[in-house]
C-alpha cells in the first residue's frame, strides 16, 4: 500500500472520471464564436467560498444559462482544475455549470472522508448552502459513484444524472485499481493521464495529448493541489465502493429519474461491462459507448454530437 501511495503523488491530479461532456460540434464552442459566446469560462471564472457545516467548500460558476444547474462531480484525487474545459466550456453552452471541491480536496477545507455515503452527504450539504433545491448531477467515476449515492438517499434534489467511467457497488475490476495505480509508476503526469484514460491507438492517445494541453492551460488563480492524506481517503472510498454487494444492482432499479450513461469500451479502471448492467437495471436508462475509447472517453470524443442529441431530447421529453 506504502507503494500505491507514493505512486498517487503522480497520478491522482490525472485520475480523472467526470461527468463530462462538451457534447457541441467544433464551431459550437467558446473560442470559435464571436461575442458573449466567445468567453472561455473554464478560464476566467473566479474561485468562490460557501461554508455548509463544518467545510468551507470552494467552487466556480460557468456561463449565464439560468433554471436548474449541472453541478459536476469529479473523479479520485481530482479538483476544479483537472476537468478538461472542452467540456466544461461545452456544458456552459447548455447549463448554468457549478464545478467545486469536496471536502479536503484542492481549495475546499475539511477532510476527505474516506467512503462515498459521506462524500455523498458533504456535497448534498454544499448544493443545499447554494440554495437549490432541485440539480443536475454529472459525475465522472469517483464522482459518478457519490452521484448514484445522492440520487438514492436524496432523490428529490436530483432532476437529471450523467454518468461517465462508471459502475455499481462491487464493479467488477474496480478493486483491481491498486494494481493499475503501480503500473504507472515513473511515469510523468501526461503519460498517467494517457495510459490511464485513453487506448493505446494514435487516435486516443493524439486526442488525449489535446486534452491534457487544454486541463493544464489554466495557470491564474490554479487550485491548490490535492494533498497525499486527501488523495488516499478517496482511493479508501473508492476500493470500499469495490467491495461484492449482492443488492447492488437491485438497489439501482428504485432509480427513477432520467439517466445516461457513458462508457469507453476499453476502460481499464472501471470495465465497461458494469455501465452496460447499469443500463439494463435502472429503468429508462441511456448507454453510449465509444468505440477506441478508455475511461476518459468523453474527453477523447467531447465534441461528439450524439451525446448532445440524447440530452436535449430528455430535455424535451421532461418539459
Amino acid at each position: 500500500m506504502k507503494t500505491v501511495i507514493n505512486v498517487m503523488k503522480g497520478f491522482i491530479l490525472f485520475i480523472i472520471i467526470g461527468l463530462s461532456l462538451a457534447f457541441c460540434k467544433k464551431d459550437d464552442f467558446p473560442g470559435n464564436r464571436s461575442g458573449k459566446d466567445s468567453i472561455d469560462y473554464h478560464q476566467v471564472a473566479a474561485t468562490q467560498f460557501i461554508t455548509a457545516g463544518e467545510t468551507k467548500f470552494a467552487y466556480r460558476v460557468l456561463g449565464r444559462k439560468t433554471g436548474i444547474p449541472l453541478v459536476m462531480i469529479a473523479s479520485l484525487g481530482s479538483s476544479m482544475d483537472e476537468w478538461d474545459p472542452a467540456v466544461t466550456n461545452g456544458l456552459a453552452q447548455q447549463y448554468q455549470v457549478i464545478i467545486f471541491d469536496i471536502q479536503g480536496v484542492g481549495s475546499s477545507s475539511g477532510k476527505t472522508p474516506d467512503n462515498i455515503p459521506d462524500m455523498a452527504k458533504g456535497v448534498v450539504n454544499f448544493i443545499n448552502a447554494l440554495g437549490f433545491n432541485k440539480v443536475n448531477l454529472l459525475g465522472f467515476s469517483m464522482g459518478s459513484f457519490i452521484s448514484e449515492q445522492i440520487v438514492l438517499t436524496n432523490p428529490a434534489l436530483v432532476n437529471k444524472i450523467i454518468l461517465t467511467g462508471t459502475g455499481p457497488k462491487g464493479s467488477e475490476g474496480l478493486s483491481n485499481l491498486p494494481n493499475l495505480l503501480k503500473q504507472t509508476a515513473g511515469l510523468n503526469p501526461e503519460q498517467t493521464f494517457l495510459v490511464s484514460h485513453f487506448t493505446p491507438s494514435a487516435a486516443s492517445q493524439a486526442a488525449g495529448k489535446l486534452s491534457f494541453e487544454r486541463i493544464i492551460k489554466r495557470t491564474e488563480n490554479r487550485d491548490s493541489a490535492v494533498t497525499n492524506e486527501s488523495a488516499y481517503a478517496g482511493l479508501q472510498a473508492v476500493l470500499a465502493w469495490a467491495q461484492p454487494n449482492p443488492d447492488a444492482l437491485t438497489e439501482l432499479k428504485n432509480i427513477n429519474k432520467p439517466v445516461l450513461i457513458v462508457q469507453g469500451e476499453s476502460d481499464l479502471l472501471v470495465p465497461v461491462v458494469n455501465a452496460v448492467r447499469m443500463s439494463q437495471t435502472i429503468p429508462g436508462a441511456q448507454l453510449i459507448i465509444y468505440k477506441d475509447a478508455g475511461h476518459g472517453s468523453l474527453y477523447q470524443y467531447q465534441g461528439n454530437i450524439r451525446f448532445l442529441k440524447q440530452v436535449r431530447e430528455e430535455e424535451h421529453q421532461q418539459k
